[in-house]
C-alpha cells in the first residue's frame, strides 16, 4: 500500500497511480453572502457595502470581494469574498471596517444574511 501524503500549501490534487486522490487541508475559500435589504434602506446599504469592500481589498488574506445587485430586484445583493485560506475570513471579522458593516446594516435588512460557503477547485488559487 502507498501512503497517503497531506501537504500543507494551497489544495491541490495528489495522485498515484493506483490510490485515490486526495486533497491538502488548505484551500481557497469563497463565502457568497446572500442579502435582502428593505426597500428603503437600499442606497444606504450599498454605499455601506462599498466602503467595506474597498477596504477589505486592503487585507492581505483577501483575493477579491464583490458586491452584486440583483438587476430584476435590487433590493437583493449578493457579496462574493474570495479569501486565500480559510484563517483569512476569521481575520477579516476581527478588522474595524467589519465591524463598521456588520452593525451599520444590521437595521438594514429585511430578513437575516446567509452565506453559503465553497472551496475553489478551478481556476487554480495562483490565478486569482
Amino acid at each position: 500500500m502507498i501512503p497517503l501524503i497531506l501537504l500543507r500549501y494551497r489544495r491541490r490534487l495528489i495522485t498515484s497511480n493506483t490510490e485515490p486522490v486526495i486533497y491538502s487541508e488548505t484551500f481557497m475559500l469563497i463565502v457568497h453572502v446572500h442579502v435582502c435589504v428593505k426597500p428603503d434602506c437600499i442606497a444606504a446599504f450599498r454605499e455601506a457595502s462599498l466602503e467595506n469592500a474597498r477596504h477589505s481589498l486592503q487585507e492581505e488574506g483577501i483575493a477579491r470581494f464583490d458586491v452584486l445587485q440583483e438587476q430584476d430586484e435590487p433590493a437583493n445583493f449578493l457579496l462574493v469574498e474570495v479569501y486565500r485560506a480559510p484563517e483569512d475570513a476569521a481575520r477579516h471579522k476581527e478588522t474595524a471596517h467589519y465591524a463598521r458593516w456588520r452593525e451599520g446594516v444590521a437595521d438594514m435588512m429585511a430578513t437575516p444574511r446567509r452565506s453559503v460557503k465553497y472551496q475553489n477547485d478551478f481556476p487554480p488559487d495562483e490565478g486569482w
